[in-house]
């Protein structure tokens, strides 16, 4: 517990650190995962909408469709590792936590997650090294993620996509059942990808007046901002069968 309240008050104190942000959407330039950097508002308007539009309202019926009860998996969610819960985006967490959080639960697209380990030295390394121990149900915290991950079968799965990533960084990546469905085909491609999602992200209001109106206004997912369909939506081209970072 004492480790879990550590990594939290770093991940709280990171939100206002403009030099480690800037750090991580450079590394994730020089990758070719971003094309211009957002600026910080653009990515608090952005990180609010792929919560609201994407990640809560899957995941709720996602949960709804297994008779698992939201709330209380957001609890579960919460005391194996709370740090996994301060930032939406992830730009701003530590490896280890995003790591985390590929572990703690069933993915809708985790291809995000992968492309933003990339921003951490050895971060693939790591989660291919721990994904393997809970796909064999050998990980030092297998009893806690077992408690929150919705799905037996998705380490597995994540270990199989974890070692064609590193492979090919075109690889294509297991879609959570709900959101392989034509209604979510839109905002997946938006926010399934880190390059796809930072596009989104930049098309926000870059200035406070415009940024409020938008959130408090938009309440759908504003379809003539989402990605367009197309090979650009999966990634980073120029990675396709590199190496590890």
């Amino acid at each position: 517990m004492r480790g879990k309240l550590t990594r939290l008050a770093r991940a709280l104190r990171a939100l206002t650190d403009r030099r480690l942000l800037e750090a991580r959407l450079e590394r994730l330039r020089r990758l070719g995962y971003v094309e211009t950097p957002p600026s910080r508002l653009q990515l608090v308007v952005g990180s609010i909408d792929m919560l609201r539009f994407w990640i809560s309202p899957a995941a709720g019926e996602y949960y709804a469709e297994r008779g698992i009860h939201y709330g209380f998996h957001q609890v579960l969610r919460v005391l194996e590792e709370p740090a996994t819960m301060v930032d939406p985006t992830g730009l701003l967490v530590e490896r280890d936590v995003i790591i985390d959080h590929l572990l703690q639960v069933t993915h809708a697209n985790p291809a995000y997650d992968l492309q933003l380990l990339e921003a951490h030295e050895g971060g693939l390394e790591e989660l291919a090294r721990q994904v393997a121990l809970a796909a064999e149900r050998r990980h030092p915290k297998q009893s806690e993620l077992e408690a929150t991950v919705e799905d037996p079968g998705y380490h597995a799965r994540l270990a199989g996509y974890v070692a064609a990533f590193r492979a090919d960084r075109g690889a294509r990546p297991p879609l959570r059942a709900n959101v392989s469905r034509p209604a979510w085909q839109a905002v997946e491609r938006t926010f399934g990808t880190l390059p796809a999602a930072l596009r989104y992200v930049r098309r926000m209001p870059s200035r406070p007046l415009p940024a409020a109106w938008h959130v408090l206004t938009v309440r759908r997912f504003p379809l003539e901002l989402a990605e367009p369909e197309g090979p650009a939506a999966m990634g980073a081209p120029s990675l396709a069968s590199s190496g590890a970072a």
